[in-house]
C-alpha cells in the first residue's frame, strides 16, 4: 500500500477542484445564455412556442439528472461523436441549468405587476422593449438571490459527473481513497472543499434575499 500524508491528499484533491470550479462555471454561464433565450421564447407570441419551453423545463426537471448524463454521454456515442467525459457533462449541465434558470426568471418575470406591461405599451414599446427597458431590470432584482442559490446545485450536481469518468474532486476523492484505504479521511477533505466552494454562495443568496425583502 503506498503511503500519503495528509498534505499529500489534500493537494492531490485540490488540483481536481479546479475542475469542479470550471466544469460549474462552464454550466452555469452556458445554461444561463441558454436560459434567457428559452425565457425571451416561452413569453414571444409565437405558436406553441411556450408550451415547447415549457415541456423543455418539465423533462429536465422530471428526470433525475444521473440518467440525463447518461443519456447526453451515450447518445453523442451513438451519434458517432468521439466526446470526453468533460464534453459530455458540460452539454448536460447546461442544459440542466438552462431548464431550472429559465422555471426561476419566467416567476421573477411573472411577479411583475400587469400594470407595468399596460404602461410601458402605453408609451408605444414593443414587446422586445417592455423586457428590455421595463420588465427585466425589474424582474433582475428579485431573481439575484434564487440564481446565486440555484448555483449551488450546480456545483453539487458535479458530483455526478464521476460516474461517466470526469475526473472531479468526488471522482479524485474515489481513487484517492482506493490507494489510501482511507474513505473517511479522504472524502472528509472532499466534503470540506465543497463546503468551502458552497458556503459563501449560500451565504450570499440568504443575504441578497433579507437585503430585498420590504421592510416593515
Amino acid at each position: 500500500m503506498v503511503q500519503f500524508s495528509l498534505w499529500d491528499i489534500f493537494t492531490f484533491l485540490l488540483g481536481a477542484l479546479r475542475w469542479t470550479a470550471a466544469l460549474s462555471l462552464i454550466a452555469f454561464v452556458g445554461g444561463g445564455l441558454v436560459g434567457m433565450g428559452l425565457l425571451m421564447l416561452r413569453f414571444t407570441k409565437l405558436r406553441g412556442m411556450g408550451t415547447a419551453v415549457a415541456w423543455y423545463v418539465q423533462i429536465f426537471q422530471g428526470t433525475p439528472l444521473l440518467m440525463q448524463l447518461f443519456l447526453v454521454y451515450f447518445g453523442l456515442a451513438l451519434l458517432g461523436m468521439d466526446t470526453s467525459p468533460l464534453v459530455a457533462a458540460a452539454i448536460c449541465l447546461t442544459l440542466y441549468a438552462s431548464a431550472y434558470l429559465t422555471e426561476i426568471w419566467r416567476g421573477c418575470v411573472e411577479s411583475i405587476p400587469r400594470g407595468q406591461w399596460e404602461a410601458s405599451a402605453s408609451l408605444a414599446m414593443n414587446f422586445g422593449e417592455q423586457l428590455r427597458h421595463v420588465i427585466l431590470p425589474q424582474a433582475a432584482r428579485m431573481a439575484i438571490a434564487p440564481t446565486v442559490g440555484f448555483l449551488v446545485q450546480v456545483i453539487k450536481g458535479t458530483a455526478l459527473a464521476s460516474v461517466i469518468g470526469f475526473v472531479e474532486v468526488t471522482k479524485a476523492g474515489q481513487m484517492i481513497a482506493n490507494a489510501t484505504y482511507q474513505p473517511f479521511l479522504v472524502y472528509s477533505c472532499v466534503g470540506l472543499m465543497y463546503f468551502v466552494l458552497c458556503f459563501p454562495l449560500s451565504w450570499w443568496s440568504r443575504r441578497i434575499e433579507r437585503s430585498l425583502r420590504p421592510k416593515r
